[in-house]
């Protein structure tokens, strides 16, 4: 295999270099690729949170799991929350529209996209023991714990050196 090197430019002072701009449209293109989104303008940023969509708080307590999705626009028709043994998987799907009409012309965009999460558990719970509540763009899950992931808790106690 032979080294090839590339061919020298006639750029002038003050001219833009192409490859810098181009390394960086290259890593916005993988970037926007590995979050599974549609490609998004700058000012359309709003339509999903950024690269880890939803965003969540999860809040563990001794007795619960508690978690908060923020899927702003997303139809509660259109969420899918499951638990398939000690994961919880948040599936859902987006879309937006947006229609101009003005003199001399008619604009129409769409934009589809979907997203999964999935929240390790460390237990799997009990039948009936997931509650979901789902309001102002805001997934509200209460998963209790069972007794056996309450007793398996085990407190380490730090001397000091």
């Amino acid at each position: 295999m032979s080294r090839q090197t590339l061919p020298q430019t006639n750029r002038s002072v003050g001219e833009p270099a192409l490859f810098p701009s181009l390394q960086k449209e290259m890593n916005r293109l993988f970037d926007q690729f590995k979050s599974n989104f549609p490609m998004l303008d700058d000012e359309d940023q709003s339509f999903f949170a950024g690269p880890t969509f939803p965003a969540i708080d999860v809040v563990e307590t001794d007795d619960s799991i508690d978690v908060s999705a923020e899927v702003p626009g997303v139809k509660e028709d259109d969420l899918d929350v499951t638990v398939s043994g000690e994961v919880l998987v948040l599936k859902g799907e987006k879309s937006a529209d947006h229609e101009e009409k003005e003199d001399g012309y008619h604009r129409i965009e769409r934009r589809y996209g979907s997203f999964r999460r999935q929240i390790p558990l460390g237990f799997a719970p009990d039948d009936g023991a997931v509650k979901a509540d789902f309001a102002d763009g805001v997934l509200k899950l209460g998963i209790a714990k069972p007794s056996a992931a309450k007793a398996a808790v085990q407190k380490i106690k730090i001397k000091k050196a």
